[in-house]
């Protein structure tokens, strides 16, 4: 059995780790140039992990390219994964191994299919969402699945801390999924389509905190943003002040707070902040 990986963040490299931890191996791997998507939140280089342990390591800027789909089937693979990659793999790279090309997703499948799952989570005030184990095909997360696994969000999740809990999940959809890959026993199911829902895009931009919000509204974009992801910020005085931590204002609060943002119907106590020039951009872009 012959397995292979492709991933450029640390949800990947934490699954290429659990598959060692529970016996299995790898063949392959692939990953991005080092100067490409070198800011990508939760980017991660694979050479020190793939040289300790003797796997080939292809370097690409497209799953898509000549070069990588060569690189590919010259492995001769059995299984392929592919995590946390924003590019889609076509139908050459679909049909470049044995078995089938499987991803995760850190949604609840079908529900949130699309980008941006961990910060829309927040955003929607989800008391649960998950990561999906399933079969790349032909369309945005729409292939069948093979495995789920729950994840809950407490009332002030953030971002980062969500990010830690689906990596998490990651891992045990790993550690169940090798037994079954070594032995050829994996069974996949197709989606319901009367549930599925899709989840737009997200940019840098859409962060921006505007007074017309209220304050539940704004306390959540601040969650959802927070590191890895870009972070929320307002404009002052040709300054930006990115937040990264804040609570809604209480009346009475007598401790000391550097900065207050006001909203439609009352305030936000920011606890953790930067202030940035207006024309520097900010390195990290939403995964």
């Amino acid at each position: 059995m012959r397995i292979g990986f492709v991933t450029c963040v640390q949800l990947g490299l934490s699954c290429m780790q659990t598959l060692y931890e529970a016996g299995g191996h790898l063949d392959f791997a692939l990953s991005l140039h080092d100067d490409r998507a070198a800011n990508k939140s939760g980017r991660v280089y694979l050479d020190e992990f793939c040289r300790a342990r003797s796997i080939p390591l292809a370097k690409i800027r497209n799953i898509n390219d000549h070069d990588a789909i060569a690189a590919i089937r010259d492995a001769s693979l059995d299984w392929l994964f592919i995590i946390g990659w924003s590019q889609i793999a076509g139908p050459e790279v679909l049909r470049s191994v044995r078995r089938a090309v499987l991803g995760m997703h850190p949604t609840l499948l079908p529900v949130g299919r699309g980008r941006a799952a961990i910060p829309w989570a927040i955003l929607l005030n989800l008391a649960e969402t998950g990561v999906t184990l399933f079969q790349l095909d032909s369309g945005i997360d729409t292939g069948p699945i093979a495995a789920q696994v729950r994840v809950s969000l407490g009332p002030r999740e953030t971002a980062s801390e969500l990010y830690h809990k689906v990596d998490e999940a990651h891992c045990e959809l790993m550690r169940g999924a090798w037994p079954l890959l070594a032995e050829d026993q994996l069974v996949l199911r197709a989606q319901d389509e009367s549930s599925a829902t899709v989840w737009a895009g997200r940019r840098p931009e859409d962060g921006r905190l505007d007074p017309s919000m209220t304050v539940g509204e704004a306390d959540r974009l601040v969650r959802a943003v927070t590191r890895p992801y870009p972070g929320a910020f307002i404009d002052r005085d040709g300054r930006r002040l990115r937040v990264w931590e804040a609570h809604p204002l209480v009346k009475g609060l007598s401790a000391p707070i550097a900065e207050k943002l006001t909203f439609r119907d009352g305030e936000l106590a920011v606890t953790c902040s930067e202030w940035e020039l207006l024309h520097r951009q900010h390195p990290f872009a939403p995964g």
